[in-house]
């Protein structure tokens, strides 16, 4: 019956189907531990301070990560090709630049961290440490996530997310009770460590090939301008995300972004289908690119199928998301929160849209929409520190413009929600607009990334 549906669906639905599925037996944990053991453990003072902290981590690990985005899409090439052996030398390739990446980091993290975690009012510990470990261990997992991805190891990365979710649950349920945060990093931690020797396991047939030479003068010229592609685009992506969460959790009252923490514990039910639908996209999409075929219509009906999921989910939340936050540790202090859900799952989708573009387009190796993408990730965050910060140079400015910015501060969630429902909009329409300018005629994939540029 099984290997009758999975003809029936093809291999891209059921694939993802058997993801999905497998990621939602693992978030039953997940959720307990988003609703109930982190409000639970940590003071509603410090809750908004969780998404900021975790931004700042992922921001440290950028060059990793930007690695790990790399390796995937040469990863694939060389999965294509079978060449497990030069696969096996990438792969100590990338772990010899995390390490150099690793020790930059400390040394970064060591004069800018204390004054980030004073802004976000939050007292450091051991915080620092495991903020460092947390992201580089969660950005090294990937590499082997990718590995099974390229090579559709798609029931052992099932077996990987149901089984990573009680390890991260253990290592918070003991180490939350003694300090809430530095718990919290401690778990994000552990997940990724199981995923990597796990993964190693999957993968030992492929590994044990004997390595072969990998690293021609070619291959790292065209692996430093992916890398490079990648990098600016991250960078960008990056200090977006870090300045909208510094501004949540800096200039709104403790409350609110504790609020905002809930109601996205629930909005990011809306993600789960998006992530399982982009990770299982990846390996088609650029099949479909290698070969010259328009892999369009392929996205468009996994974001057709998300929209769905997304209403049916802003429905429910938007008519029962009071009653279940009022349920929660603290639930009547962030029941007064319920609207902001149907509101983010909104944004989900947008967000599924541009997520499900990148995608598509880095599988092709097509990086023009960095051109208008860049200078928008870019240009919203300084407008936000702008706005947000005006007390610092209100003196120079005209008292009527000084009254003007005090009017219209970002001081509530609503108003700080507008920002980012404006925001996440126009990438939505400029990713759109992006494939409706290519006229509907597939590019088939470069092996020399740069030339894509002006093709966006």
């Amino acid at each position: 019956m099984l290997a009758k549906l999975h003809e029936r669906l093809g291999d891209f639905w059921w694939y993802s189907l058997m993801i999905f599925c497998a990621c939602r037996a693992a978030d039953v944990l997940n959720a307990f531990v988003g609703l109930w053991l982190v409000p639970k453990y940590v003071d509603p003072s410090e809750l908004g301070a969780v998404q900021p902290l975790a931004q700042f981590a992922n921001f440290l690990a950028i060059p990793v990560a930007v690695f790990a985005n790399t390796f995937r899409n040469e990863l694939t090439r060389l999965s294509i090709e079978r060449a497990f052996g030069k696969l096996k030398t990438l792969m100590r390739g990338v772990f010899v630049a995390t390490a150099v990446f690793l020790f930059l980091a400390i040394v970064v993290a060591r004069f800018v961290l204390p004054a980030f975690l004073e802004r976000i009012r939050i007292v450091e510990g051991s915080l620092g440490l495991l903020i460092i470990a947390a992201s580089f261990v969660g950005t090294v997992a990937p590499i082997y996530s990718n590995a099974l991805q390229a090579l559709k190891k798609f029931k052992a990365q099932a077996i990987l997310n149901i089984a990573g979710a009680p390890v991260r649950f253990a290592a918070m349920l003991v180490a939350m009770p003694f300090r809430a945060l530095s718990g919290y990093f401690v778990g994000q931690a552990a997940s990724p460590l199981f995923t990597i020797g796990a993964s190693v396991v999957a993968l030992r047939k492929e590994l044990s090939a004997p390595a072969e030479i990998y690293w021609t003068r070619d291959i790292v010229r065209r692996f430093t301008r992916l890398f490079t592609l990648f990098l600016v685009g991250a960078v960008a992506g990056g200090v977006y995300m870090v300045v909208e969460s510094t501004v949540l959790r800096q200039r709104l009252p403790d409350i609110d972004s504790a609020g905002y923490y809930m109601a996205t514990r629930f909005s990011e039910i809306a993600n789960l289908l998006a992530v399982t639908l982009s990770f299982t996209l990846f390996p088609f999409t650029a099949e479909k690119a290698a070969s010259g075929r328009d892999y369009r219509p392929l996205v468009l009906k996994a974001l057709a199928v998300n929209a769905v999921f997304c209403l049916v989910l802003a429905l429910f939340l938007g008519l029962f998301g009071r009653e279940l936050l009022s349920l929660l540790p603290h639930g009547d202090k962030y029941a007064a929160y319920w609207w902001a859900i149907p509101w983010l799952v909104g944004m989900s989708f947008l967000g599924s849209v541009i997520g499900f573009f990148l995608t598509a387009e880095a599988s092709a190796n097509r990086f023009g929409f960095l051109k208008w993408m860049v200078p928008f990730d870019l240009a919203y965050p300084a407008l936000l520190l702008l706005v947000t910060g005006y007390g610092y140079y209100a003196a120079y400015l005209p008292e009527s413009w000084a009254a003007f910015l005090d009017a219209h501060n970002i001081r509530s969630l609503d108003t700080m929600l507008w920002w980012m429902t404006a925001a996440t909009t126009i990438k939505a329409i400029g990713c759109l607009a992006s494939w409706t300018a290519a006229g509907g005629n597939p590019h088939p994939r470069q092996s020399r990334p740069e030339l894509d540029i002006d093709q966006g």
